[in-house]
């Protein structure tokens, strides 16, 4: 039986940077990876993102009504039973919570939100997954879906893949790589992916912009791009004809400000 190799960290040695951030071993830093997938881009400019438009972004923070769109997913249910949800407070500070799902009846976090950055399932029945979209919204919910989306858990992903994120409060991220893909089955329609950052103000800004036909993008930023505290990056998408599908993908360093 071969034996199993340990990290040469353990002996005082050296290891790649970003393997010791992954790790937990350099104070003050760690990495976050951002999935974004849109299965229907139109003429129109969207978020990446599993539902329609741009995403929404509260103007205070709100405690969001967490609801599905099947009635199995419920504490004692065969599908979804409880969800966990991270975002940021009223300070852009960050906050984590497990909700208790009520199928298509929603039930209100403990805690207020101004972003949400992260949600997947964590605990299901039977089906081990959720069986309807999970929603995190505000207004009147009809059949499980709020009249304002702020966020959701896609079904049969499990996991939030919306390509937005909040730099929380007393960070500065530092973009370094991002990837953006579009595809129509049996056409070439002119695919447009956008980075956008939305700061404090509420203005919405192109850092970075790519084209594809039926096919994707890397871009690598040999300098990283700073991004401050409490700064929105967004990824959106907008095509020459209907009914595309894109994703995007970026990865960021948070270093401490202190």
């Amino acid at each position: 039986m071969a034996r199993e190799l340990s990290s040469i960290s353990r002996f005082g040695l050296t290891e790649p940077f970003e393997l010791q951030v992954s790790r937990g071993q350099i104070t003050g830093h760690k990495n976050v990876t951002v999935f974004g997938y849109n299965p229907d881009v139109d003429t129109s400019r969207v978020t990446v993102w599993p539902h329609t438009g741009i995403i929404p972004l509260p103007a205070v923070p709100l405690q969001m009504k967490v609801s599905s769109s099947s009635a199995n997913d419920t504490a004692n249910g065969t599908g979804a039973r409880t969800v966990y949800v991270a975002g940021l407070d009223a300070n852009h500070n960050e906050i984590e919570e497990i909700v208790t799902l009520n199928g298509q009846t929603a039930v209100l976090t403990v805690q207020s939100f101004l972003h949400i950055n992260q949600a997947y399932v964590a605990t299901a029945g039977s089906s081990l997954s959720a069986e309807g979209d999970i929603y995190f919204g505000d207004g009147t919910v009809t059949a499980g879906v709020p009249a304002t989306v702020y966020d959701l858990i896609k079904f049969d992903y499990n996991q939030r893949i919306t390509g937005s994120y909040t730099i929380p409060a007393g960070f500065t991220a530092y973009l370094s790589q991002g990837l953006f893909s579009a595809g129509q089955p049996g056409g070439s329609a002119q695919v447009s992916g956008r980075l956008m950052t939305v700061g404090v103000d509420g203005v919405r800004r192109t850092i970075a912009i790519t084209t594809v036909n039926n096919g994707a993008a890397d871009y690598v930023f040999e300098y990283p791009v700073r991004i401050p505290e409490k700064t929105t990056l967004e990824a959106t998408a907008q095509s020459s004809s209907n009914n595309n599908s894109a994703s995007a993908m970026f990865i960021l360093l948070l270093v401490s400000n202190g």
